[in-house]
């Protein structure tokens, strides 16, 4: 059994984007057929949704590239009395991409980890393929992947009919692998050795906490603000982020050895999730991992 797995990380799901385009163009057809479940978490959600629908990668590519800026425009300086960013651009994007499809419509095993902050527990919104422990399979498609994308400070929670409030499953599957493997576990009944699993990153940032002899450690070291803009920089959700993604990681490649193939590159500097002038390096970047990885990711393609 084949599972892609994509992390969140905002607008460097570019990167993501970049390899499975690279990919499709390589094998003449959607990434979506060489798979047999999709996860994908905040924007990697959007990338997994369109993976399920077998759309182009191209198109998905050209998508965030109009929207990106769009998006990510401030409406706060700050985020202390309302979020940073609205989630209007963003909403009309999934509406456009998803349009009036329900959870119910795919048959493609989809895996969407989000946050009920309303009962305080880790959340999945999965596809109609029989589990279970599935919720309202009459969620719009591009609800569920909203909910998974709503960073907390920097978007609204999303309503969930009048049920619940949903924020980014980035704050407890940034990286959806262990999701995925224990789906392909519990109700798939494989056995270890015949699940394989690509995992795709949004690039390791280089997020410097440097020492400093100052004991005080407020807000502004955590989110710091940059005069005389006042931008904040999301440092302390992208190390939340960051670690939560290496974390799984770690343990996904201690369990599955050679049959866990992670894809992701050292980004060099901090590239804030939110920062859009980095689209077309990122989109490079992923590219040029894919070349590099190329040989790894059609011998993981040709496994039974």
């Amino acid at each position: 059994m084949k599972l892609l797995c994509i992390d969140g990380g905002g607008i460097r799901g570019i990167f993501s984007i970049a390899i499975l385009q690279a990919l499709e163009e390589e094998v003449g057809h959607s990434v979506g057929e060489l798979f047999d479940i999709v996860a994908g978490t905040s924007t990697g959600a959007i990338i997994a949704a369109s993976v399920s629908l077998n759309k182009s990668m191209k198109e998905v590519h050209e998508s965030y590239m109009l929207y990106g800026e769009k998006i990510f425009k401030r409406q706060a300086k700050v985020g202390l009395f309302k979020s940073v960013y609205s989630d209007r651009s963003l909403r009309h994007l999934l509406k456009k991409s998803f349009g009036e499809l329900e959870m119910t419509d795919i048959q493609k095993p989809l895996l969407i980890p989000a946050v009920d902050i309303t009962h305080g527990k880790p959340f999945i919104h999965r596809s109609n393929f029989g589990h279970p422990e599935n919720g309202d399979l009459s969620i719009k498609l591009w609800d569920a992947v909203l909910s998974s994308c709503s960073a907390p400070v920097y978007f609204p929670p999303n309503k969930i009919g009048d049920e619940y409030l949903s924020i980014d499953g980035g704050l407890w599957a940034n990286n959806p692998s262990l999701v995925g493997l224990t789906e392909a576990i519990h109700y798939f009944q494989k056995g270890m050795d015949e699940i394989h699993i690509l995992s795709l990153g949004t690039g390791l940032q280089n997020i410097d906490f440097t020492t400093e002899k100052e004991k005080y450690w407020g807000i502004n070291k955590w989110l710091p603000f940059h005069f005389p803009s006042m931008k904040v920089t999301p440092k302390l959700l992208d190390l939340a982020l960051h670690l939560s993604s290496e974390s799984i990681s770690y343990h996904c490649q201690l369990l599955l050895k050679d049959q866990y193939l992670r894809i992701n590159e050292e980004l060099g500097e901090e590239v804030p999730f939110d920062e859009v002038r980095y689209m077309d390096v990122l989109s490079e970047l992923g590219r040029s991992a894919f070349n590099k990885q190329k040989d790894d990711i059609f011998t993981f393609i040709e496994k039974k």
